[in-house]
């Protein structure tokens, strides 16, 4: 059972005492930068083996790239923490610059391996990889043996990245500088205090329309007095990876996001095509909460506002207690987990300023532990957050046994174990309900992930798109940018709502991600696999929770369509499947347009 009360703060000492000031953390980055600076040196006196035997002098190094990579993601989800923690941290910020030419560094070390890898002959590539000691991290050769093979040589492989330390990644980190000086103005208890934009996100759901109205607009400019730096930044992530793209011959810019995802673009167009076929159900939906809500049309800030007035505050306590209870009954393992993780002080979800905002969950191999980052303030959206980001920690956790090149899931898997665990608890409190108000408050709240995956990260798909297609032209201007952003919000949302946010392209952190490039539709991904998934488990029962587990096992060692065939015996570039996991969510829109239809008459 869970201590109470829960410490809303995570507890960082256990992985390196001292925080940026860390003597252990200097001292483990030393050892770390020394290490591959011997494996690059080793590396270098290395050719393609000959013979299957000597492939046999591989399996040190083998072993030696897998622990490196695993010691460098400890110090960088660290480190990540602390910059996340406190945006004022301008050690953590050193040290963050510090580990990414690090990364660069052992990348280039993996450019060469994989370039030695590619010039293998087939023959002994294939008894190489035969070879029982091997075949755990058989995927992850293949693969990266494929992927070079379509890249420049290795000496300029490892000249970008040498140059995305200050240029790629570098602008990247521009927009946690920028996010970090965004201050809003907010009235509470009749004085004025200074919203961090974490803060000030949470307050765009308040149950207030006033105060969601002006919040927005405060928002609005606060991210308009920002454009140049946010456009800019922008301008200078996509022209450095067209660049990129055009040296290695390549013409498709989903090309390299659709490789990291392990997943084909007929997979992709046939989840967006079922979609869009059914966005009419959610269009309905979307005017009958306009109803509700006493207005025309809904506005940008009234898609994820509550429709009760009703104080559905949940303390932290609480929010714990109702996933590690939800969790159980789906699967023990799961539950005991998320227990683990709250009492262990794993999560950092205090309501303070000076914290980056957003959510995630990040891995600590070596330790085999996980962290998660959140703003709580008691919202049901909150709850779900913290759900999501535990489902992340699961499926990091039935993983950590595995070798470290059979650990390295893409995005959309990695988001299949997140929304799928928001399921879960968001499904059981519907069916839970104490009374019709309840149900259709929490219905609502379900109802609304529908429309964040279907129709917002829609737009940020044809937003990006869209985008990356003027980019090869030239910079594209901050007047241009938002009309491209509101002009994907219109399409994505049928033209549904009054009003847009068009300078979401400015304030989104996904935009300027540069580890996975196109953040946006892994998410949709996840979520429809995730329903999919779920709509088996319900027909399953119990029995299912070890076919979940299996399949979670597997995600770094196949691609998503043989993923699905193997645990799930569907095909992804067909369209059944994913019209199978819509109609779970239409089956929701449908409860609530029945059990509104007196709301509206009164």
């Amino acid at each position: 059972m869970m201590n109470h009360p829960i410490q809303p703060t995570w507890n960082l000492e256990t992985i390196f005492a001292g925080g940026s000031s860390s003597e252990e953390l200097q001292s483990f980055l030393q050892t770390l930068s020394q290490d591959i600076q011997t494996l690059s040196q080793q590396l270098n006196t290395m050719e393609a083996p000959q013979h299957v035997t000597e492939t046999e002098r591989y399996d040190a190094l083998l072993d030696q790239l897998q622990d490196t990579r695993i010691r460098l993601r400890e110090a960088s989800s660290f480190v990540g923490c602390l910059s996340a923690q406190d945006q004022s941290d301008k050690e953590a910020n050193r040290l963050g610059s510090l580990i990414s030419t690090m990364s660069a560094n052992l990348q280039g070390l993996f450019v060469r391996f994989h370039s030695l890898l590619a010039t293998t002959a087939d023959d002994i590539f294939e008894q190489w990889i035969s070879r029982p000691e091997i075949v755990p991290i058989a995927f992850y050769l293949t693969e990266n043996r494929s992927l070079a093979r379509e890249k420049m040589t290795p000496e300029l492989e490892g000249l970008a990245l040498d140059l995305g330390v200050d240029g790629y990644h570098g602008w990247s980190k521009m927009y946690d500088t920028i996010v970090s000086h965004i201050q809003i103005p907010f009235e509470q208890d009749g004085e004025t205090i200074l919203l961090s934009a974490g803060q000030a996100a949470n307050k765009m759901n308040d149950t207030n329309r006033e105060v969601r109205e002006e919040m927005f607009r405060k928002w609005e400019e606060a991210w308009g007095n920002a454009e140049d730096y946010c456009a800019d930044t922008l301008n200078h992530l996509a022209g450095f990876r067209l660049k990129l793209y055009e040296r290695r011959g390549w013409d498709q810019v989903l090309k390299e996001p659709l490789a990291i995802n392990r997943m084909s673009d007929q997979t992709l167009n046939a989840m967006w095509d079922v979609i869009v076929k059914n966005k009419p159900v959610f269009v309905d939906y979307l005017n009958r909460k306009a109803q509700i809500l006493g207005v025309d049309q809904l506005s940008w800030n009234d898609v994820d506002a509550p429709i009760s007035t009703v104080d559905s505050h949940v303390d932290y306590d609480d929010a714990a207690k109702i996933i590690v209870d939800q969790f159980r009954k789906f699967n023990p393992e799961m539950a005991d987990f998320a227990e683990h993780a709250f009492e262990q002080r794993w999560i950092e979800a205090e309501d303070r300023a000076g914290k980056r905002p957003g959510g995630f969950c990040t891995s600590l191999p070596m330790s085999k532990e996980t962290r998660i980052f959140m703003t709580y303030s008691g919202t049901a959206s909150n709850v779900s957050t913290l759900a999501h980001e535990l489902g992340h920690g699961y499926h990091q956790h039935v993983m950590n046994d595995l070798p470290a090149f059979s650990q390295g899931y893409a995005m959309n898997v990695a988001e299949t174990a997140s929304t799928f665990a928001e399921m879960i608890v968001a499904d059981s409190l519907v069916k839970q309900a104490q009374n019709d108000e309840e149900k259709v408050s929490l219905l609502e709240d379900k109802i609304q992930r529908s429309i964040a995956f279907f129709m917002n990260i829609h737009a940020r798909f044809l937003f990006e798109t869209r985008f990356y297609e003027q980019r090869r032209t030239g910079t594209v201007g901050t007047d241009e940018l938002n009309r491209l952003m509101e002009e994907a919000q219109r399409e994505a949302y049928c033209d549904t709502l009054s009003s847009y946010h068009p300078h979401f392209w400015a304030s989104k952190l996904h935009f300027y991600i540069t580890g996975v490039p196109f953040y946006n539709y892994p998410y949709t991904f996840g979520y429809m696999f995730s329903t999919g998934i779920y709509a088996l488990a319900q027909q399953e029962g119990a029995s299912f929770a070890a076919k979940y587990d299996a399949l979670l096992q597997d995600t770094g060692r196949m691609s998503v369509e043989e993923l699905a065939q193997k645990h799930l015996g569907v095909d992804l570039t067909q369209p059944d499947f994913w019209q199978n996991a819509m109609n779970v969510s239409i089956a929701d829109v449908e409860l609530f347009m029945n059990m509104t239809v007196e709301q509206v008459k009164k």
